[in-house]
């Protein structure tokens, strides 16, 4: 599930995200996306979400998580694998009261299938690592709050601590897999690197969460430059000047919904 859809590619949009790996053997659905259209997405494409081994939030904002309601719906997940930031289930709104959260409590995940929070980095695989919270690496990428979050009975300012990202391991080095970045895509790229011990990017796709042509933006590109990325897949929350500024120096490529990524 992506914003956008390829012409001659009768799937639908959404502005939300939702993507299927398949790594050692495990069948991974990262993000639910806002509603059921995922799942009549999977159907058209072939993909069998009854048969997924793990579950994965980049965080918990709805764009990422409402899907859940029709995935249970669609399979059972009493096998299931549920992996998220303990954060990620919090209540969030914005600033002007809107309930931007996931309309899921950890008590009823817990309930669905075999939760696992963690704010550590945690090995799906041997090819497949959920980052946790993702550390600051640079002064470039400063969090800023979106709305605020409920932590116990107390409301705070937001500041998505929740956000995480996979990496898998390839043979030409790492695939990042993003769902908003709001923790930073340099901060994001830079932990992977540390956690799995791996300098080489193969590829990173998600989205970024940039929208304006600015100093940060400049900043990112220059970083990610420096990396020699092999293909470069932003989408969902990047603006399209901003991929228009990264094409300039990075290999692009377009994502809609039904891109499929070999990886070896």
């Amino acid at each position: 599930m992506d914003n956008n859809t390829y012409i001659d590619q009768y799937y639908l949009g959404e502005p939300a995200v939702s993507y299927y790996i398949e790594a050692d053997g495990c069948r991974i659905l990262f993000d639910t996306g806002y509603s059921q259209a995922f799942i009549t997405n999977a159907g058209q494409m072939g993909i069998p979400l009854e048969e997924i081994t793990h579950l994965v939030f980049s965080h918990g904002h709805n764009d990422h998580t409402r899907g859940f309601y029709w995935l249970e719906k669609q399979a059972d997940l009493k096998k299931v694998e549920i992996i998220a930031h303990p954060e990620c289930f919090n209540p969030k709104l914005d600033d002007s009261g809107l309930e931007i959260g996931s309309p899921l409590r950890e008590d009823k995940v817990k309930k669905a299938g075999r939760y696992r929070p963690s704010g550590m980095p945690y090995r799906i695989s041997d090819k497949c690592i959920f980052l946790g919270e993702i550390p600051a690496r640079n002064d470039f990428e400063i969090r800023s709050s979106i709305g605020t979050q409920k932590i116990r009975s107390k409301w705070e300012r937001d500041y998505v601590m929740d956000d995480s990202a996979l990496a898998l391991k390839t043979e030409e080095g790492l695939f990042i897999v993003t769902g908003c970045s709001h923790s930073g895509i340099c901060n994001i790229v830079e932990y992977a690197m540390e956690v799995c011990g791996e300098r080489r990017i193969a590829g990173i796709l998600g989205g970024f969460h940039l929208f304006e042509t600015d100093s940060r933006l400049e900043k990112t590109v220059e970083y990610l430059a420096k990396l020699g990325i092999k293909s470069f897949y932003p989408c969902h929350c990047v603006s399209f000047r901003a991929k228009a500024r990264m094409n300039e120096t990075l290999p692009v490529e377009e994502v809609g919904v039904g891109l499929a990524i070999s990886l070896k």
